[in-house]
Parts: structure tokens; C-alpha cells; sequence
């Protein structure tokens, strides 16, 4: 009998470490059949585009010509869906189906303000503790500002020269070569993909042109917000305990380090709110200081472009080119911003500056926390948009 004992009770322990692997390899297939998705309704939204508007892109988006106005729409939809990685990754479908790239880079760049929305809100919850509050809407708002800072130094000289889309169109340029970009073009992606993009032409085939483009508009921007979104889910499942042990390894050596180790962990789960929230509960509690954590903030802008990036491989034909230029001026623009601010003394410090400053201000007064949030996630954006346009 006791022999029989010893000998189960290996099995016992065995069973359920068995079944932990079978379960984490089950969230990794899991994880590239979303990819798969996500790849899938870019393409989708970029046939709806082509569908709806035929040869008149141009033209329907003539309205936005104002970079004011790109800018605000960036900022206010991904305020409201909270996701930077989405809407870039719907520009990315957008540009594939004729929206001018110089319209989409404003868009881009206001995508990178409104992905701050979600760790300041997080530090609300720090409300009730005057002192952790200050600490944490401190380290919530240096993201705001850092991005804040950003567009208003790049996006006037964009408009005036248009340094990141020449830049990335060079950049997009070699990828492709002098290749020819025509729809017969070969694309394995776009291959694997066409059964999904197929499908979801066919469901829409009975409709009008127009009334089948938003249709598929529709359909593909809800695949790429769940496919995200779920991505989300299992990357922190997977990856956040991970994350966590290369951000609290990282935190504190250096400035490179810090930007550096920002970018991995962003790109390991995905997103940049997941990144930026982790520590403002960190730098709530005192654990770590506003300008320890300052670097790892900005290097989780340069980690969320990914998304786009791959976003980007699903687009055949004549815009391919265009697509992938799109997502690499995303890249590019965080690269600058972390070079420019980062690199000259007399801007370096302005981000944390003004976060210090903002978060003493709302530990005294709670109700300024919330105007700041209203203000230059909704109210501002909506101004600007109104004043622009009329």
C-alpha cells in the first residue's frame, strides 16, 4: 500500500501542472487566431473604403484637409475607445482605402494624446490620500504632457515641410523597392487573409456600393476593437507578470534603460494604457519617483506602434505602400519625440515640470483632476473642431 501511494502521488502532482500547460497553450493559439483577426479586418476595412467611395477619396476627405481637425478626431476617438492600437490600426484600413496620408498623420498623432486618457483615470483612485494622489496624477498627467509637448513641437513643422511623411514614405520605400504594388501583386498575408476578407465581401455583396462599404467599415472596425481588446485580455493573462518583473528591473538605471525597457513591455502587452497604469499605483504608493518613471512612460509610446506596424502587413495591391507609411509615421513620431524632448536640456524636464505642478494643484483642489480630464480630452478637442471648421 505504501508502495502504491508513492507511486500516485507523482501523477497527482503531475495532472495539474499538465493541465496548466495544455490551458497556456491553448490562450497562445488563441492569441495568434485574434492576430490572424486583426490582420483580417484592417483589410476589411480597407475593402469597405474602396467599396463606399469608389474613385472619390480624395475628395469626400477634403473636409479634414484642416490638420486641427485630424488631430481632434485622433484625440477624441481614442479618448472615447480608449485604445490608441485601434484607431491606428482603423487609419491604417483607412489610408489602405484611399484616405490621403497627409490627413491620417494629424489623426495619428492626436491617437498618441488620447491613448493618456486611461492611466489618468486610474489615478483617480488614489482620490481619498492627499499625498498619494498628488503622486499619482503626477505620474498619470507627465504622459499627457510628454505627448502634449510632442505635437505641438512636430505637427507645425509637418505641416510645413511634412518631414515624417517623406521619411516614412523613403522608409516604406525600401521595404517594397521598386516592386510592382498592382493588385496582382503576390502577398502572402493578403493571401492567408482573403478567405476572412472574402467571406465578409460576400455578406455585404447584395447591397448597394456605398451601403456595402459601410457595411464592411463597420464590420471591420468591430473585429479590430474585439480582436484588441481580447488580445489585451490575454496578453496581460500571459505576459503582465513579466512585464511587471522587466519594469520593476528596469526603473531607475538610466534614461535609455528606461525608454527602452517602456517600449519591450508595451510591446509585450499590447498596449500602452496597460504599460503607464502599472505604474501609477507604483509612484502613488512612493515606490518610485515621478522622474524614475518618466522615461519608461515615453518608451511605451514607442511600443504601441507595433500594432499598426503589423496592422500594416495586411494590405495588398496599389496602397500597400501607403499602409505600411502610415504605421511607420506612428513609429517615427514617437522615435523624434523621444529624441528631440528627450534630448535637449531645456525641454527634458518641461513634462515632469508641469505634472508636478498640475498634481499638487488637483491634491487641493479634486475638481480640477476632472476639468483636466473634460478639458483636453473632450472640451478642447470639440472647441478647436468648431472654431476650425467654421
Amino acid at each position: 500500500m505504501v508502495e502504491t501511494t508513492h507511486r500516485a502521488a507523482p501523477e497527482s502532482y503531475a495532472r495539474p501542472a499538465q493541465k496548466e500547460k495544455q490551458g497556456r497553450l491553448r490562450q497562445w493559439l488563441t492569441l495568434l487566431l485574434l492576430v490572424y483577426f486583426l490582420i483580417c479586418a484592417v483589410s476589411i476595412v480597407g475593402d469597405g473604403f474602396k467599396l463606399a467611395t469608389g474613385d472619390h477619396a480624395e475628395r469626400l476627405f477634403e473636409f479634414a484637409t484642416n490638420p486641427f481637425v485630424g488631430l481632434m478626431v485622433g484625440i477624441v476617438a481614442t479618448a472615447l475607445i480608449q485604445s490608441s492600437s485601434t484607431v491606428t490600426s482603423v487609419i491604417v484600413g483607412m489610408v489602405a482605402g484611399g484616405l490621403p496620408v497627409a490627413v491620417a498623420v494629424p489623426m495619428v498623432m492626436g491617437a498618441n494624446i488620447g491613448t493618456t486618457v486611461t492611466n489618468t483615470l486610474v489615478s483617480l483612485g488614489h482620490v481619498n490620500d492627499k499625498n498619494e494622489f498628488r503622486r499619482a496624477f503626477a505620474a498619470a498627467t507627465v504622459h499627457d504632457f510628454f505627448n502634449l509637448l510632442a505635437v505641438v513641437i512636430l505637427l507645425p513643422i509637418e505641416i510645413l515641410f511634412h518631414p515624417l511623411e517623406r521619411m516614412a514614405g523613403a522608409v516604406a520605400g525600401v521595404f517594397y523597392g521598386d516592386a510592382d504594388l498592382s493588385l496582382d501583386n503576390v502577398n502572402i498575408v493578403g493571401q492567408l487573409t482573403q478567405p476572412v476578407t472574402d467571406t465578409a465581401g460576400q455578406l455585404v455583396a447584395s447591397l448597394p456600393a456605398v451601403a456595402g462599404g459601410i457595411a464592411l467599415i463597420v464590420i471591420g472596425v468591430a473585429l479590430i476593437f474585439l480582436s484588441i481588446r481580447y488580445i489585451g485580455k490575454l496578453l496581460k493573462t500571459l505576459m503582465v507578470g513579466r512585464a511587471r518583473q522587466i519594469m520593476l528591473s528596469a526603473i531607475g538605471r538610466g534614461p535609455f534603460t528606461g525608454v527602452a525597457s517602456g517600449a519591450l513591455v508595451t510591446m509585450l502587452v499590447q498596449s500602452s494604457s496597460t504599460t503607464t497604469s502599472l505604474m501609477v499605483p507604483m509612484a502613488g504608493s512612493g515606490a518610485f519617483t515621478l522622474r524614475q518613471i518618466y522615461p519608461f512612460t515615453i518608451g511605451s509610446n514607442i511600443g504601441t506602434t507595433m500594432t499598426a506596424l503589423l496592422a500594416a502587413t495586411a494590405i495588398s495591391g496599389a496602397t500597400a505602400l501607403l499602409a505600411l507609411e502610415i504605421a511607420l509615421v506612428h513609429l517615427l513620431f514617437n522615435l523624434c519625440a523621444v529624441l528631440i524632448i528627450g534630448g535637449l536640456p531645456f525641454l527634458r524636464l518641461l513634462p515632469v515640470k508641469g505634472a508636478q505642478w498640475l498634481g499638487r494643484v488637483a491634491a487641493e483642489r479634486k475638481a480640477l483632476a476632472a476639468g483636466w480630464v473634460l478639458g483636453v480630452f473632450i472640451a478642447l478637442p470639440a472647441l478647436l473642431i468648431a472654431v476650425t471648421v467654421l
